[in-house]
């Protein structure tokens, strides 16, 4: 009786008997077409952050001397100890809080869940009227407010009309002023982003938690707002970012005036370097800037990643 018998095993590899992984020879092959962009991210990325670093230890000037000698910690040091820049930044923290995390967040999600339950005409004209706010160019956006809130503007010959107070709300309250500004621009991106997310919720939980009889504030606190944590989260760092580094708004309003009483620290170091000359206390002041970002950043990561 004859037996089969069984095809002779192919070789393996060498070191797949110990276990090991095969090497992989072409590896650097595949990261060589990656070369060249990373080449040009070092060079016009990576060189002038390098470059404005090296200016803010240094005492450049646009006028005078040509030469710029290194100061160490002195611009750094100079900022802290200077009234003007701890009014920039208590100025900048309030106009991001009121712009940003208090009007943009609460209203870009109120017009979210309003516009879930209208209709598609009036769906489709908000959301027009709210997102040609948010595509016009800063500065415009600036000229229009600004033509808005002065002496002579709409919001006084409305409140006329109406026998109501008015005064010069860009002498009076310009920080609210230009916040508010920021809020009619910026607002388009938090409702667009809360739609999305708000789409993403299934109807069954919806329905469950009516026939529970969570509604109106329940509904919100205890089924969409964790529901969206994550939204808000990514909304909130984004929006805050933009907010921290809003200059053509404010300047086109009120170039920080009166005075210092608008002026948040983008347009305190425009003042400092290019008005004043002061290129290394500007970019230092600059460097602060991006040092509260950073922080902001921080903390919304750590709330992202913390489980509701």
């Amino acid at each position: 009786m004859s037996t089969a018998t069984a095809p002779p095993a192919e070789a393996a590899p060498p070191g797949a008997a110990a276990g090991r992984p095969r090497p992989r020879a072409r590896r650097p092959l595949r990261l060589l077409p990656l070369a060249p962009a990373t080449l040009l991210l070092l060079l016009f990325l990576g060189g002038p952050i390098g470059y404005c670093v090296w200016i803010a230890f240094t005492d450049m000037q646009l006028t005078g001397s040509s030469s710029a000698d290194f100061v160490a910690l002195d611009n750094f040091r100079r900022a802290f100890a200077d009234d003007d820049f701890r009014n920039a930044v208590v100025l900048t923290l309030v106009f991001t809080f009121i712009s940003s995390i208090l009007g943009q967040n609460t209203l870009g999600l109120a017009l979210a869940g309003l516009l879930r339950r209208a209709s598609k005409p009036v769906r489709t004209l908000t959301g027009a009227i709210v997102i040609t706010a948010w595509v016009l160019p800063e500065i415009v956006a600036g000229f229009l407010l600004y033509a808005f809130f002065r002496r002579e503007g709409t919001l006084n010959a409305l409140l006329d009309q109406l026998h109501l107070p008015s005064q010069n709300w860009l002498f009076t309250l310009p920080i609210l002023a230009v916040s508010f500004a920021n809020v009619w621009r910026g607002t388009a991106f938090s409702m667009l982003v809360y739609s999305a997310a708000l789409s993403e919720i299934p109807k069954e939980i919806t329905e469950a938690a009516e026939v529970d009889g969570a509604r109106g504030h329940r509904r919100l606190w205890h089924i969409t707002l964790p529901m969206i944590r994550r939204s808000i989260g990514t909304n909130l760092m984004l929006n805050t970012l933009q907010t921290l580094s809003v200059f053509g708004l404010i300047w086109a309003m009120t170039r920080g005036g009166p005075g210092n009483r608008s002026q948040t620290l983008p347009v305190f170091m425009y003042d400092q370097a290019f008005l004043k000359s002061l290129i290394g206390y500007g970019t230092a002041v600059a460097l602060l800037l991006l040092l509260v970002g950073a922080l902001f950043s921080v903390v919304y990561l750590r709330l992202l990643r913390t489980e509701v």
